[in-house]
C-alpha cells in the first residue's frame, strides 16, 4: 500500500522516526482540498502514545478538507542544512501517513490537549494549572492524527 524508500540506505528506523515526531517543533499537514487542490499546512502538534494530535478551529479550511477526505499525511524536519559548496542539503525528517478527525471522546480531548500544553508551555504544568479545566476546553477542538505509516531519511552525509 506504501511505497518502498527508493533510497533505501538513508532510511531511518521507525525508532529513530518517532524521536523526530517526539522532539519536533512543528510539522506540515497536508490534506486533499474538496476542491481537487492539495491543501498543506504548518501546525504546532504533539505525538503521544502513537498518534499527532493538534489544535485548530472549528472551522475553516484544515476542517473542510478533514470532511472531505479523512486520509492526510504529515511531515516533520528535524535538520535542513544548506551546504552550498556540495550542492546538496544535509537533512533528517520523518513522514507519517494516516487518517485524521476530530477527538469527540471528552477524556482523550481533554488527555491531548494536556500534553500539547505540556510540550509548548511547560510552566503551565509546573504551576499545577490543568489546562484542560479552563474555562476554554468546551470551545476546543482537538484533531487525532493516526499513524498507519511512518517512514524517516536522513542525508546520507549524517550517517
Amino acid at each position: 500500500m506504501f511505497r518502498k524508500m527508493r533510497r533505501s540506505r538513508q532510511e531511518l528506523t521507525l525508532a529513530e522516526s518517532e524521536e523526530i515526531l517526539r522532539s519536533g517543533r512543528e510539522g506540515v499537514l497536508a490534506l486533499a482540498g474538496a476542491d481537487g487542490y492539495p491543501y498543506a499546512v504548518p501546525l504546532n502538534y504533539v505525538y503521544a502514545d502513537g498518534k499527532i494530535y493538534f489544535h485548530v478551529a472549528k472551522e475553516g479550511h484544515k476542517t473542510d478538507c478533514i470532511r472531505h477526505s479523512d486520509k492526510a499525511s504529515f511531515c516533520v524536519v528535524s535538520e535542513g542544512r544548506i551546504v552550498p559548496e556540495e550542492y546538496t542539503t544535509y537533512f533528517r525528517s520523518a513522514i507519517a501517513f494516516g487518517r485524521i478527525g476530530v477527538v469527540s471522546d471528552e477524556e482523550e480531548k481533554r488527555r491531548s490537549l494536556y500534553v500539547l500544553t505540556e510540550k509548548y508551555a511547560p510552566a503551565v504544568k509546573e504551576e499545577g494549572v490543568d489546562p484542560a479545566a479552563m474555562s476554554c476546553f468546551p470551545a476546543v477542538t482537538m484533531l487525532r492524527f493516526d499513524v498507519e505509516h511512518l517512514s524517516g531519511k536522513q542525508a546520507k552525509e549524517l550517517k
